[in-house]
């Protein structure tokens, strides 16, 4: 029977369940193993049991509970993040759609998050089987990187911002006195993004951002940084505008692109396809942008697994505008701004903390749509 891997030579989604409570390992493990396309290769009762069955074989994917013996799921998946990437769906009783533990799941690098009753688990996850059987195919093709040598990368078919917008033969907007800045990151995006809006003045461009991170959660994300910022940041709703001291976060689940009304920005919401196997998708983005500000607008993508954007921002940089790629070392995962440089999009290639003093200066200096290293 065919499954979604069959495009990487047959090969099964191989799953590790770390659950403290051995009726959530047994029952998971008996409804991933009954979809042909997924092989649990091992479960364990908390992180230190993990991280052993991690080094004997790395899973494609990882379901993870938060409350267990000896480290909690959230520090766990936090040492996961930063030493060997893997696409982790949390599966907990403390994530009730937009808490805060789940919001603080997402911004560890959670792919997806489940959440479980107190009581009834095993009965909840039989009833949600085709529920969890998609999210844990659907973390599988998260990202495309190299993990220890191994190639990750997914044979399925990816599509790209023409799903969603065409790209233009050449931009032909006209320079006006209005700026965006276009934004894009993934895995490690959350604690960048707050690092990058706080240092924002409230006179800043506007700006449009997109983060990797399922449906419900991007209103909880956005008000948090709205209460921690000088400038506006709220979760984007169709054709807000793009206004000076405001940045707009791409609601979960639905593409964003910049449009352009005369001297007006703003940002139309929009659903569509996976772009990248994200939605809302960097290149979808970066390309509207492209489009529709040319050389009035930067470029600025951040740390983050697989390559979405990378594409997108060299569209940008064609178009007239200044790219900018956050470097190696700040990054958590180097993919998305790796990508990019590799294609020669960036411009600059900057540590987090000197990409808000840089776009300061472009934004004062009118440097918009010029190459100039500070």
């Amino acid at each position: 029977m065919a499954n979604e891997k069959e495009g990487r030579m047959g090969e099964k989604i191989k799953v590790l369940i770390v659950d403290d409570s051995a009726v959530v390992r047994q029952t998971l493990n008996e409804i991933l193993s009954s979809d042909p396309g997924i092989e649990v290769i091992g479960t364990a009762a908390d992180p230190f049991i993990a991280a052993e069955k991690i080094k004997e074989g790395i899973p494609d994917v990882l379901t993870l509970d938060i409350e267990m013996p000896r480290m909690d799921g959230i520090t766990f998946l936090k040492k996961i993040m930063s030493q060997h990437p893997i696409p982790v769906v949390i599966c907990s009783s403390l994530t009730g759609q937009g808490s805060e533990t789940a919001l603080k799941a997402i911004e560890s690098g959670a792919v997806e998050v489940i959440h479980k009753p107190h009581l009834g688990a095993k009965q909840f996850f039989e009833e949600s089987k085709i529920h969890i059987v998609d999210v844990v195919k659907a973390a599988s093709m998260a990202h495309v990187g190299r993990l220890n040598g191994r190639s990750l990368c997914r044979a399925e078919p990816k599509l790209t911002a023409d799903a969603v917008l065409n790209k233009p033969a050449k931009s032909s907007m006209v320079e006006t006195t209005e700026r965006v800045v276009a934004i894009g990151a993934s895995t490690g995006g959350t604690e960048a993004l707050r690092v990058l809006l706080e240092a924002m003045p409230a006179d800043c461009p506007g700006i449009a951002i997109v983060q990797h991170m399922p449906e419900h959660f991007t209103a909880a994300f956005a008000k948090r940084l709205d209460s921690l910022c000088t400038i506006e940041v709220k979760e984007a709703e169709d054709r807000d505008s793009i206004l000076r001291g405001r940045a707009l976060i791409a609601p979960g689940g639905r593409h964003m692109l910049v449009k352009r009304s005369g001297a007006r920005y703003y940002v139309e919401i929009r659903n569509g396809p996976l772009v990248c196997r994200h939605r809302p998708s960097v290149d979808v983005l970066f390309r509207s942008a492209a489009r529709y500000a040319g050389r009035n607008a930067v470029g600025v993508i951040m740390t983050g697994m697989g390559d979405d954007g990378a594409k997108g921002l060299l569209e940008m940089k064609e178009a007239g505008a200044s790219t900018i790629a956050q470097d190696e070392e700040s990054s958590v995962v180097f993919g998305m701004p790796g990508e990019a440089i590799k294609i020669g999009a960036a411009d600059k290639v900057l540590p987090l903390r000197a990409i808000a003093e840089n776009l300061i200066l472009i934004a004062k200096n009118g440097l918009f749509g010029r190459v100039r290293r500070f």
